[in-house]
């Protein structure tokens, strides 16, 4: 029979092993708010699947337009009655969830004009999303923990000052996070510049949509897997995630099936110090086929 201390030098190892996995372990990232037929905030949140929840979208800010919610078929912030959110952030948070607020997307009207039109912005979304005081407030007074850059159209300036200004609101204890969904072709149109701040934390790549450097089934996982290399070589700063559609129609292409990511894909990208897990577009779809139980144990 082992002494004490013998018995205590035969675990170090095996605790070593499993901090070292831990450190290795990915979560996963969803997209929720652009269908109603989703599930609630909470059902998301109490489901065990994901480590973040970004709420889409802030689709019109910037310019001197009146910033606009959309969360299609949830509530209208407009009328305040998104404010009842606000328990379902926290209830989120309180299970070690990020709940971050998403700005831009595919659809919407929004574009900086200029640094102070950023130190505006900024302000705006600290006040009414995250740790400052505003009489409005769309989501009530659930502080977020960050912001999401999904910026697909527009100009393509001033979101680096952007990520400076929201960051600059960062206190000891609460931290201001910061995550964007570039396109996989490297460097991204609208982030690249931003992303050369080294300030994000979170950067879920879409690869999807893009021939070059996405899944398909005559090229196989070549492009991607040479696409992630860039990426994680080339990013600043930051945990980097293989973002993917949850379904074939959530996406014009790229779609990966989840025994070809867990045993094709996954295996490779884990090795990467910066990976941080996957993202996935997008909870309506994910309901739909379940894709993140399918892979959660191999992210």
């Amino acid at each position: 029979m082992a002494t004490k201390d013998s018995a205590s030098l035969l675990l170090l190892p095996l605790l070593v092993l499993s901090l070292v996995e831990l450190s290795l372990a990915g979560g996963i990232a969803i997209y929720w708010g652009q269908n109603g037929n989703e599930g609630t905030l909470n059902q998301t949140c109490n489901s065990g699947l994901y480590s973040f929840v970004n709420i889409a979208f802030l689709n019109k800010f910037g310019g001197g337009r009146t910033p606009r919610l959309d969360l299609t078929g949830h509530c209208n912030a407009a009328a305040g009655g998104c404010k009842i959110a606000s328990g379902s952030i926290k209830n989120c948070q309180n299970k070690g969830i990020k709940v971050m607020l998403s700005i831009g997307g595919g659809l919407g009207d929004y574009s900086l004009t200029s640094k102070t039109d950023a130190k505006n912005t900024a302000a705006y979304l600290w006040n009414n999303f995250l740790g400052g005081k505003s009489a409005k407030r769309p989501l009530g007074n659930a502080v977020l923990d960050g912001i999401d850059f999904d910026i697909e159209l527009g100009s393509t300036r001033f979101y680096d000052d952007l990520a400076r200004y929201l960051k600059g609101y960062s206190k000891p204890g609460k931290k201001v996070y910061l995550s964007a969904a570039p396109q996989c072709p490297f460097p991204d149109r609208y982030m690249g510049k931003a992303l050369d701040t080294g300030l994000f934390d979170y950067v879920w790549v879409q690869f999807y949509n893009n021939g070059p450097c996405q899944y398909s089934s005559t090229a196989g996982t070549k492009n991607l897997i040479a696409s992630w290399k860039k990426w994680n070589s080339s990013l600043k700063g930051g945990k980097l995630f293989l973002g993917l559609p949850a379904a074939r129609n959530a996406a014009g292409s790229g779609y990966v099936p989840p025994k070809v990511l867990t045993s094709q894909i996954l295996p490779v990208i884990k090795k990467y110090k910066k990976y941080g897990g996957v993202m996935l577009w997008s909870k309506y779809f994910d309901k739909i086929t379940g894709y993140s139980s399918a892979i959660k144990k191999s992210v």
